[in-house]
């Protein structure tokens, strides 16, 4: 798809705001803009989930520009997302790998073989659904399954902002302070300020955080040491995959988990541009696949739509995938620049909470949307049921272990309204 096919809209619409298409997009300057704060988004988890498993945090970010790129590529153009490093991975990468939680991760190699095996399970899902359609997946999770799922998403990572990222009452406050910034921007602000409600509301809160700290003292100050003296330049650590049989097994599962996650990623989108993105499934799953590969063979982490900015395109109404092009070439560079990292890692952890409690709920609430959007009747027992054991399951992080394998909370509320749902719906076919 050429960059020339978006179309240009009218001044006037852009004065009037609305919706923009995924096939079209805003003038350059602003897509730009509007990528930049897409990168941000993504930033926070993309680099925690790598840091938590021991990988290089700056090579995360540069594979999720490429993997992004390739996803691009793959999709035409015409699926809106943004791939970051997969939480899903963590728990069977430290299981795999033994890792101690410090530093860098010493048997990285054996994580990264499995992630390219699950990457290639991935691919292979998505050459399935290329020649069978997507009807038997639609089957398997319908409207009010993956509106569960989609919600889960953004419940099960609701404790990560509130329990992780306040450890007094100050740093409380100040969430709240961030999660009010963005509201005051997202409903008294027009425009293109509206538009780039997170990163104008984080500023706002960054600025709040620093008077109140650096200025009188009553808060952890801002620490600008790192960043002054990071380097502008630097390469990140690549590493190079081991295939340990035992390893693979216990990785490449998670692919199921990543199918699940691009299914509700696309159903999401679908749900709120009006557009069906059905046709192109078989290719997001092909394009994840690739790029977690590639990702996996470069020391990087595994790859997933990120449901962070899903929760920026619900805010902004804005889904144009030449914003996610932009995003991917200024994670690439980023990906080479440490005082990048440095800058990110300047910001204040409980104003990044408060921005992740906003972005979180919108998530869940793009859940509930899909819902709304396909009609899905609650009257009906069977779709109750399946909705509220699955929601639960995923805020409540239900886990479940097979041997060296454990299925959080995610993955057990995805398998869980799956395998609930094929079960209820066969006792009210017979009936």
């Amino acid at each position: 798809m050429s960059l020339l096919d978006w179309t240009e809209k009218s001044p006037d619409i852009l004065r009037q705001g609305g919706v923009i298409a995924p096939d079209e997009r805003l003038p350059w300057p602003q897509t730009a803009v509007m990528g930049m704060q897409h990168v941000i988004a993504m930033f926070g988890a993309t680099v925690l989930a790598p840091i938590l498993m021991g990988f290089d945090p700056n090579l995360a970010i540069l594979m999720s520009g490429i993997g992004t790129l390739i996803f691009f590529v793959i999709t035409g153009g015409k699926v809106p997302s943004y791939l970051g490093s997969s939480f899903a991975f963590i728990g069977v990468v430290i299981a795999a790998t033994g890792y101690a939680g410090k530093g860098l991760n010493p048997n990285i190699g054996v994580a990264l073989g499995g992630i390219i095996a699950c990457g290639a399970l991935y691919t292979a899902v998505g050459l399935l659904v290329q020649v069978m359609g997507t009807g038997w997946i639609e089957k398997l999770m319908p409207p009010v399954v993956t509106g569960a799922v989609v919600a889960v998403i953004g419940l099960n990572l609701a404790s990560v902002p509130i329990k992780n990222m306040a450890s007094n009452n100050f740093e409380s406050w100040m969430q709240a302070v961030t999660f009010l910034c963005v509201a005051i921007v997202a409903v008294f602000t027009r425009g293109m300020v509206q538009r780039l409600l997170i990163l104008v509301g984080l500023i706002a809160a960054s600025l709040v955080y620093a008077m109140l700290t650096n200025g009188l003292g009553l808060g952890k100050p801002m620490d600008l040491t790192g960043l002054l003296n990071a380097a502008w330049l630097g390469a990140p650590a690549f590493a190079a995959p081991v295939f340990d049989y035992k390893a693979m097994l216990m990785i490449a599962p998670v692919a199921i988990i990543l199918v699940a996650e691009n299914l509700g990623h696309i159903k999401a989108v679908t749900a709120m541009t009006g557009k069906n993105l059905d046709l192109y499934m078989g290719r997001a799953f092909i394009g994840d696949g690739v790029a977690t590969m590639v990702s996996g063979s470069a020391g990087g982490t595994g790859v997933t739509t990120y449901a962070e900015n899903i929760g920026v395109m619900a805010a902004t109404k804005i889904y144009s995938t030449a914003m996610f092009l932009v995003a991917a070439l200024l994670a690439v560079v980023l990906g080479f620049s440490p005082k990048f990292g440095a800058v990110i890692q300047a910001i204040p952890l409980p104003v990044m909470g408060g921005v992740s409690i906003v972005v979180f709920g919108l998530i869940a609430v793009a859940g509930a949307r899909i819902w709304v959007e396909n009609k899905v009747d609650f009257s009906d027992n069977k779709n109750l049921i399946v909705a509220a054991i699955t929601l639960v399951l995923g805020t409540g992080d239900f886990t479940l272990k097979f041997g060296g394998f454990a299925l959080g909370g995610i993955g057990t509320a995805t398998f869980g309204a799956i395998v609930l749902y094929a079960l209820l719906n066969r006792r009210a076919a017979l009936h």
